[in-house]
């Protein structure tokens, strides 16, 4: 197996399958940043990543396995440093679970394929959906909408 780190994203081997690696695959596969923020639920600082203040057309997919995750139809400024969007592409295509580990209960939000760490929804973003997906850029590729 090559050492190389990937630029772009591997596909799944079928639609809906989901993707299991080693850690050391992982490793192999992605960026330390990728790798700390995907696979280590970190997050990046405000203002630095990548799509923060992006504003073409675009599908954002997941760095790790490049499932369509949000579009640039739902990206928005909220302000707060962070890519975000009020929904995702597609029912489905992200998971949330509870995260306790700041001392206060947040939803974080996985890609629903390969389980990486996207960020996390707050429920104070704009209509129709009231929801704010505030994800990391280093959890995400964009590829020019067409």
């Amino acid at each position: 197996m090559s050492t190389e780190k990937s630029s772009s994203p591997k596909p799944a081997t079928g639609p809906g399958q989901k993707i299991h690696k080693t850690d050391a695959e992982w490793r192999a596969e992605l960026t330390a940043e990728q790798y700390r923020v995907l696979r280590g639920k970190g997050t990046e600082r405000a203002f630095t990543g990548q799509y923060w203040d992006a504003h073409g057309r675009a599908i954002y997919v997941c760095a790790a396995c490049g499932q369509e995750l949000f579009s640039s139809d739902t990206k928005f400024d909220s302000g707060t440093g962070w890519p975000s969007f009020s929904a995702p592409i597609a029912d489905g295509k992200v998971e949330n679970e509870d995260d306790s580990s700041l001392g206060m209960t947040r939803s974080e939000v996985h890609c629903s394929r390969c389980g990486g760490h996207l960020g996390h929804v707050f429920d104070d973003g704009p209509r129709p959906t009231g929801l704010r997906y505030c994800i990391n850029s280093a959890s995400l590729k964009s590829i020019p909408a067409k």
